[in-house]
Formats: C-alpha cells, sequence, structure tokens
C-alpha cells in the first residue's frame, strides 16, 4: 500500500460513507446508533484525547467494562493517531502495574470504582486518567458531551501501530503483540470477502471488546461491510435466541455454543433466519458441532487465529465444515 496515502484504520472504516443515517449499533436497551453518529462520538472522543495530550503513536489503555462508548474510544484513539491498548477487566493492580509500566500509556480509561489504585499505577508513567463505567458513563464522556464533533482524522501509514494487545508467550511475561493498521483492515477486508459479509447482515456481538475476537474481528468486520449489530452486554442465551429471529450472524466461543443448547427452544425453527454461525477463541469439541448441526441444520464455521495476527484459517463457507 502507498504510505503516503492515508491509511488510518478509522478513514478506512469511515471515507466513503454513502448513508450516515444507516443503522450500525443497536443496544439490549434500545439505544439506535447510526453510522453518522459513531463518526460524530468518535470526533468528539478524539478531541478528548488530543486536549488530554494523545499524539500520533501514543498509547490509550483501557481497562472498561463493555459499552458503546468503550468501542467508541477505540475508534476515537485510532482517529486521533493512537495506539490502543485493550485490558483485560478480570486483571488486578498488580497485573496493571506490569502493563502500564510496559506500555507507557499517555491515558489510562478505568472503572470509577478502580479509578483510586489506578491513578496511582498511572501516575508511575505521567498518564492522565478518565473513567468509564459498564453504562458508558464517566469523565471521559462527560468531557466527550462538550467536545466539538468535527475531528481530522490524522494520517498514519500502513505500517504505523494502531493497537497493542498483551498475550501470553510460552515463556516469560505477556507481550504485547504490536497491530498496524493495514493488519486490522486487511484482516477485516478478507474476512467479509470469505464469510460474505454484506450490509444486509446484522450481527448479535456478545463477546467482550477487550480481545481482538470481540473488538476487532466482530466490529471491524461489521462496520467495513455497513452492516449493523446488536449489542449485548454478555452471553444471555434466552436474548439471543429471541433476535436469532431478526439477525443474520451470531460469533462466539465455544461457551456460547454448549450453553445455547442447554435451551430448549434452540431449533430449526429459531434459527431459521440466521444465515451464519462462527465460533473461535478456544477449540470446540467434535460433539458440540455435531449436535449444534443437529439440532439448528447449521454447521457452525469454526476458525483459527491469534491475537498476534488475527485470524489465520477457517472451515470453507463452501462445503463442507468438518467437526
Amino acid at each position: 500500500m502507498n504510505q503516503t496515502a492515508n491509511a488510518n484504520l478509522f478513514a478506512r472504516l469511515f471515507d466513503g460513507l454513502d448513508d450516515p443515517s444507516r443503522l450500525a449499533i443497536e443496544t439490549h436497551d434500545g439505544q439506535r446508533i447510526t453510522y453518522g453518529d459513531l463518526i460524530a462520538r468518535a470526533g468528539q472522543m478524539a478531541n478528548v484525547l488530543v486536549s488530554r495530550g494523545v499524539k500520533p503513536g501514543d498509547r490509550v489503555a483501557a481497562q472498561t467494562e463493555k459499552s458503546v462508548s468503550g468501542l467508541v474510544l477505540y475508534l476515537a484513539t485510532v482517529r486521533a493517531g493512537g495506539v490502543y491498548l485493550p485490558l483485560n477487566t478480570a486483571y488486578t493492580l498488580n497485573e496493571l502495574d506490569y502493563f502500564i509500566g510496559d506500555a507507557e500509556p499517555t491515558v489510562v480509561v478505568c472503572d470509577p470504582a478502580k479509578a483510586e489504585g489506578i491513578r496511582t499505577l498511572a501516575a508511575k508513567v505521567g498518564a492522565t486518567v478518565d473513567t468509564l463505567d459498564a453504562s458508558g458513563k464517566g469523565s471521559l464522556t462527560e468531557a466527550a458531551d462538550k467536545a466539538a464533533t468535527a475531528f481530522t482524522t490524522v494520517p498514519r501509514g500502513a505500517d504505523d501501530l494502531a493497537a497493542i494487545l498483551y498475550t501470553s508467550g510460552t515463556t516469560g511475561r505477556s507481550k504485547g503483540a504490536m497491530l498496524s493498521h493495514d493488519n486490522l483492515a486487511s484482516n477485516s477486508l478478507t474476512l467479509i470477502d470469505y464469510w460474505r459479509f454484506t450490509k444486509d447482515d446484522v450481527l448479535i456481538h456478545a463477546l467482550p471488546i477487550y480481545h481482538t475476537h470481540g473488538l476487532f474481528v466482530a466490529s471491524n468486520v461489521t462496520l467495513f461491510a455497513r452492516a449493523s449489530m446488536i449489542f449485548l452486554p454478555k452471553l444471555d442465551p434466552d436474548l439471543i435466541i429471541n433476535l436469532m429471529a431478526r439477525a443474520t450472524v451470531l460469533m462466539g466461543v465455544p461457551t456460547f455454543y454448549t450453553r445455547l443448547l442447554q435451551n430448549p427452544r434452540l431449533n430449526k425453527e429459531t434459527t431459521s433466519h440466521m444465515r451464519l454461525f462462527i465460533s473461535g477463541s478456544a477449540p470446540l469439541l467434535a460433539d458440540t458441532h455435531r449436535e449444534w448441526f443437529a439440532r439448528t441444520g447449521h454447521a457452525v464455521l469454526e476458525r483459527y487465529g491469534m491475537t498476534e495476527t488475527n485470524m489465520n484459517t477457517p472451515n470453507p463457507y463452501d462445503g463442507e465444515r468438518v467437526p
């Protein structure tokens, strides 16, 4: 790719948007966020990040519960030329001390309940701390609500960093896997083609957004395709089965499928509107694969990836999906 062109992932996601009123995200509590809304919110939050001192290449760390504002924070970071660092919500202060010390972020965003302890850690690297709770409220969104929506997306090269995700190595402590703008964009565009995503797809998004599966695969693929997602805070088997009547794709981990199989309402009728069930992040047992097909008539498309690479190889879209 031409390194002089703006390869910023945000620009590639949203430049050329022909219908800002198109629905991008629907939440479990009835919020409806259009593509235009998403761009505007990302502009407001990018303005806040810049006001907090974020410059191109600076890290923005986030340990927050899943919310639309959390997804906007990722988009705003990339838009501002920063490097997004999502952190597992289960990490302790001792673990965060290592990640924050290693990555040296400029801004750390956390749940208000954890802010006091995290401020002590952030002070060691001179980072600013903002808050964001499970409902998407906090000092970050309070500031963003007062900020301008206009923001010029910062130019980035294809090989410039867009994100760092810490992942367990075979030895020693977790290592930060560095992912470029083109890593994320090219993987998403390949998956759209391979998995036949279109603007008519509706994804049930019940994954966390602190790892590659929920953040990059599910979210980026949906947005690049101009599709929409139903954004759920967590796995809720009854709700997911209800939503299948108007959704087309579910991305999940094996636990999703074993939990859904425990629900007597799962059958060929309740899944008839769905076109694709995808499983990853851990191996899907062959028995689960066979039982799912027997109950629903759908063969789960299992795929394998790594934090360092995103997706590497899946079952075929067409042809036999071998358990």
